[in-house]
């Protein structure tokens, strides 16, 4: 599912206007992405938490040629699923 049949799909179940669900869609995205931006979490009880998790820096190898290198410590957001949504899943 692509962001446009997620508004569809949102707004034939709430019966809201396509532009007026395509507006929530990316204030939620956009909300999202500042919160994880500022290092804290967002819990959504029975859905899931979205997190930013740590990569230290390592070493790694340059498949072409074999020489070494330093792979940065980096953040990458994360999605940890709740229990409801696991349920419903299987």
């Amino acid at each position: 599912m692509n962001k446009q049949e997620l508004v569809s799909a949102i707004a034939s179940s709430t019966k809201l206007s396509k532009s007026d669900t395509e507006k929530l869609v990316n204030a939620f995205c956009d909300n999202v992405k500042k919160t994880l931006k500022k290092g804290q979490d967002i819990t959504i009880t029975g859905f899931g938490r979205y997190y930013v998790s740590k990569h230290k820096a390592r070493q790694g190898r340059n498949p072409q040629t074999g020489a070494p290198i330093t792979i940065p410590a980096r953040k990458v957001p994360s999605f940890k699923a709740g229990k409801e949504l696991k349920t419903a899943l299987k």
